[in-house]
């Protein structure tokens, strides 16, 4: 249960992190790139490799505190950072055939869903 409360509590504090970092960005950079996502999604990918690697090599981190960082924290704020800590896996165990299919496929899979969604979305 404690993993639980960890990955909502820790969640909503990433989906709050996601608005105001990507909001703040967009503010200074401007909207003609998604730079607010593109910040978070880096920032993501760059805290998911950190915390991961340290609460693997380390006592520190509790397994609770590390689901709820992850899944949880950057969970909320970019599942990008998942995706890409995975693919680095797949590249560091040599699985590079089947890194790159996943992303080809997770990003051409998820355009298409993204236009069904809209499509979708201009119907109703």
């Amino acid at each position: 249960m404690q993993t639980v409360i960890f990955i909502g509590l820790f969640g909503a504090l990433g989906c709050l992190c996601r608005y105001y970092l990507s909001g703040w960005v967009y503010d200074i950079v401007g909207r003609s790139f998604p730079y607010g996502t593109f910040a978070v999604n880096i920032i993501g990918a760059f805290l998911i490799g950190l915390i991961m690697e340290f609460s693997l090599r380390s006592t520190l981190v509790s397994p609770q505190l590390r689901v709820g960082l992850t899944i949880g924290f950057l969970g909320g704020l970019t599942t990008f950072s998942t995706f890409s800590y995975e693919t680095f896996r797949l590249l560091e165990d040599g699985e590079l055939l089947i890194a790159s299919v996943n992303v080809l496929t997770s990003v051409l899979v998820c355009l298409v869903f993204t236009w069904l969604g809209i499509a979708a979305a201009r119907y109703i």
